[in-house]
């Protein structure tokens, strides 16, 4: 079933109310991170008293300078633990990368080259190999069995077949087997 489309003036009530209502929210939000901001501060930062005499505003702004010195210590250790860690997030990601195989692959040509020619490339002309794969072979001797010479000298197929005709020749046949 089809469902029926809304008037425009229904639609723009609609996208009022509800940018009036995020609005309404964002305020709030933004009230309470403000209240918060001053919680912390009253919590962190006591209120601040400054000392009547030279000598106590003295000591009282080398030890200001004694905590601005070890929170700058405190965050120079965090940066360098923050740059230290991107680069190692960068480091594995580049080897998700390489494992995952996102580089595209260059279409081969074909390339007509000898063996020798072959290694000459992949080695360099300091090494001279060759291929000949003949070289390399077993040497092998062929014994030659008389029942395979019988078969070769059939000789004249004409002749071979004059003797096997008629019945001599099945009976010269079935003999020679048996």
């Amino acid at each position: 079933m089809s469902e029926k489309k809304m008037s425009s003036s229904r639609r723009h009530y609609l996208k009022s109310l509800m940018l009036s209502i995020a609005k309404g929210l964002l305020e709030e939000e933004e009230q309470e991170k403000e209240q918060e901001k001053l919680r912390w501060m009253e919590e962190n930062c006591p209120p601040l008293s400054l000392p009547s005499g030279s000598q106590q505003l003295m000591e009282f702004l080398r030890e200001l300078h004694h905590k601005i010195d070890r929170i700058d210590e405190e965050r120079y250790d965090l940066e360098s633990k923050v740059n230290k860690s991107a680069k190692e997030i960068e480091d594995l990601n580049i080897k998700v990368i390489d494992l995952k195989g996102k580089f595209k692959k260059p279409t081969l040509r074909k390339v007509r080259m000898s063996a020798d020619a072959m290694l000459q490339a992949l080695l360099g002309s300091k090494h001279k190999v060759s291929m000949d794969l003949r070289a390399n072979l077993k040497q092998v001797k062929k014994e030659v069995k008389e029942e395979d010479k019988e078969l070769r000298n059939v000789g004249d197929w004409r002749q071979n077949i004059e003797d096997k005709s008629g019945m001599d020749g099945r009976k010269k046949m079935f003999e020679t087997e048996g």
